[in-house]
């Protein structure tokens, strides 16, 4: 429907944590609104519907997207890894609108971009170009990406965060949360706080371009022989804390692969899977955002482009090993050696309930099914994905079972994850287990 379309616009980054918070409370009253209005109705034809359900309705789904994408940031951040975790638990007009958030965002009008680059990088600092392009070619939920000439000849990718981002992280995510909780989405007896702490550090981490650009040196180093694979290459001269300078490197979206001959889908999924095994058990370290945007494809070359490092996280050796431990026993069918290690990893703990146990093997037994199968995965032709998730959704309704698992496994069980989505997307066929074997 019309009303639904969703289309980026120049728009303006409330950077103000009083103007943030207006925001947030203008979204709640007029959604509170709305649920008294429905309650009201729902009531006069004899029905006594729930809260959640009042709350989860289209039309506030609409109003709280619309809002998020307006103030980008924390704020969107959350929203978009809400609708990529859970967008297959929502009602598929919700998954749809809260879908937006994954798509480009709106971006900054010229003169807030103009003052955020003269704050960077000062006055006259359009002398140094050839030429700038004003309108992104890319924009997200903390920064917008522009293509930039330089006068003397780098073809460059200029990633300029919005303003005021970083000041706001902890209160976006405090608001979010609150927002969550009001839904139900979140139990009140959970205690999120752990979660809380580690996405506020992890979204610190992402807003500083400085560091994100010496994991981009660090995975262009790590895969300087990889000739497979492309990363940009960082421009310290011009990176600050708030912008991030690279080569630009032509491409197109890796979903847009789904309609390449199956050998191209085969080979550049092959690749992603055996770098995601690299990055945890060889590198020790991962990006692990699994945005697909993060991907780009280079037909020339048959080369993948991997760009974002905003969300990359260190392993520690003893994290690798258990888990290097775990896979080994899952491809053993030791069930006995993969519920140690899935105890020494911190997915359950000794005193845990049986059933909760046996739910977790079974669950993990579910996702090695593609590495017990000779040759080729099919991911267009498997249910795995489907009974993953319905397991997951009967374990974690179980209100005995309430556990947050360590951090690190969470980021990287969303890396996984997507990276399965992506090969269920393009429809590839992976000989996964002779991957893995590599690793082991």
């Amino acid at each position: 429907m019309s009303q639904n379309k969703y289309e980026p616009r120049p728009l303006a980054v409330p950077s103000g944590r009083l103007s943030r918070l207006a925001r947030f409370g203008g979204m709640a009253s007029n959604i509170a609104g709305s649920m008294a209005v429905d309650g009201a109705r729902h009531l006069a034809q004899g029905k006594r519907p729930k809260a959640s359900d009042l709350l989860l309705t289209p039309a506030n789904a609409r109003k709280v997207a619309d809002q998020l994408a307006h103030m980008r940031g924390a704020a969107m951040k959350v929203g978009q890894l809400i609708s990529m975790d859970a967008g297959d638990m929502l009602p598929p007009e919700l998954s749809e609108i809260l879908g937006r958030l994954r798509a480009d965002a709106h971006y900054m009008p010229g003169g807030q971009l103009k003052k955020v680059l003269n704050e960077n990088w000062g006055d006259g600092w359009l002398g140094k170009f050839e030429k700038f392009n004003a309108r992104p070619i890319a924009a997200a939920s903390i920064g917008q990406v522009h293509r930039a000439l330089t006068k003397d000849g780098r073809d460059l990718a200029i990633k300029v965060q919005y303003p005021g981002v970083r000041k706001s992280i902890d209160s976006d995510v405090n608001n979010v949360t609150s927002l969550l909780r009001l839904s139900g989405a979140i139990p009140k007896e959970l205690d999120v706080a752990p979660m809380l702490a580690e996405a506020k550090r992890q979204l610190h981490e992402e807003a500083d371009y400085e560091l994100e650009g010496r994991h981009l040196r660090r995975f262009g180093q790590l895969l300087a022989g990889a000739n497979d694979y492309i990363v940009p290459e960082l421009q310290e001269d011009l990176t600050t804390k708030n912008v991030l300078a690279m080569t630009f490197v032509e491409g197109v979206a890796i979903e847009k692969l789904a309609d390449e001959p199956q050998d191209v889908r085969d080979r550049v999924m092959y690749l992603l899977i055996d770098l995601l095994f690299r990055e945890l058990f060889e590198f020790k370290v991962m990006q692990t955002d699994p945005n697909f945007a993060n991907y780009r494809y280079k037909p020339e070359t048959g080369q993948v482009i991997l760009l974002d490092f905003g969300a990359t996280r260190e392993f520690s050796d003893k994290m690798t090993e258990d888990f290097r431990r775990l896979m080994r026993a899952g491809l053993d069918n030791d069930r006995e050696g993969v519920r140690r290690a899935i105890m020494d990893i911190g997915f359950f703990a000794e005193d845990t309930k049986d059933k909760h146990q046996t739910a977790m093997l079974d669950m993990f037994e579910m996702s090695m099914e593609p590495l017990h199968r000779s040759g080729a995965f099919d991911f267009a032709d498997n249910d795995v994905a489907l009974r993953m998730r319905d397991a997951g959704m009967k374990l974690g309704q179980d209100r005995d079972f309430w556990h947050i698992p360590p951090m690190d496994t969470l980021f990287m069980q969303r890396k996984f994850g997507g990276v399965y989505l992506l090969a269920s997307r393009l429809k590839a066929r992976v000989d996964i287990r002779a991957i893995m074997e590599q690793h082991m």
